[in-house]
């Protein structure tokens, strides 16, 4: 990050539940690797002491980089990202990052993120699935799951990011501010899908830079089948709503012109 750049004043927003282990490796990573950057854990009540370890960390950062939101409960992924973006918002922060606790999203490779809001995008997804961009020890169902959720969605929106539904991202201030937050009510793997597609119907600009994805080796996924399946069903009514408005126009624009 260049000093006096949007970048310089960055919140890497990484919601927790049950990561006590994980979480001071990668904000380790993090820091080490872009001092400058602040750090947002939003703990959703974790029964392994997860907040208590946010606690620790931030106490012990003498520069004052870390902070901890306490939620009462687990309420899902996107609910813990608006949350935190809406802590970020109220400060004065211009970028604000999606990352992962537990090592699948790699911090040194979050310059490359930021690299391309300073160079003007809304918001960057680092992608799985442009050149370059790559899966490490991921079962195959996952992988042919993850993949195949991308080309319905990208086929359904209409839309031409490869990896709509990747977690890491970086987000310039103003593009947040544009949208309504109040009435993203999805979870999980949609989250990802629903906050991109809103933003790019919103006229932002969006970059897709190569990562590497590493699959975690401690603790569990929280994925799950409903995630999943809640999904794939609202990227069809999306979709169907999406072409549906395009013919309405276009049939009015026919009838005017006709008259």
């Amino acid at each position: 990050m260049v000093a006096g750049s949007v970048s310089s004043k960055t919140l890497v927003i990484i919601p927790t539940y049950d990561e006590r282990e994980n979480l001071p490796k990668i904000v380790g990573r993090l820091l080490t690797a872009l001092p400058a950057t602040h750090v947002l854990v939003a703990d959703d009540d974790s029964p392994d002491g997860t907040g208590q370890v946010a606690d620790e960390l931030a106490a012990n950062d003498p520069e004052g980089r870390i902070h901890v939101m306490h939620r009462t409960e687990k309420n899902g992924l996107g609910a813990a990202y608006i949350a935190g973006f809406r802590w970020g918002l109220e400060r004065d922060y211009r970028v604000l990052v999606e990352m992962d606790a537990d090592g699948s999203h790699s911090p040194e490779q979050l310059h490359r993120l930021l690299h391309q809001i300073d160079a003007g995008a809304d918001l960057v997804i680092g992608s799985r699935y442009v050149p370059g961009g790559s899966v490490v020890n991921w079962p195959k169902r996952r992988e042919v799951l993850s993949r195949g959720g991308n080309i319905y969605s990208r086929l359904a929106l209409g839309v031409k990011i490869k990896d709509i539904t990747g977690g890491y991202r970086a987000y310039r201030r103003e593009a947040l501010e544009a949208l309504d937050l109040d009435s993203i009510e999805s979870h999980g793997y949609c989250f990802q899908v629903d906050i991109g597609w809103r933003m790019i119907q919103n006229g932002a600009v969006a970059v897709e830079v190569p990562i590497t994805f590493t699959e975690r080796e401690i603790g569990y996924s929280k994925m799950s089948g409903s995630i999943v399946r809640e999904a794939l069903l609202k990227v069809t009514v999306w979709g169907m709503k999406n072409r549906y408005e395009k013919l309405k126009n276009l049939v009015s624009r026919k009838k005017s012109a006709a008259e």
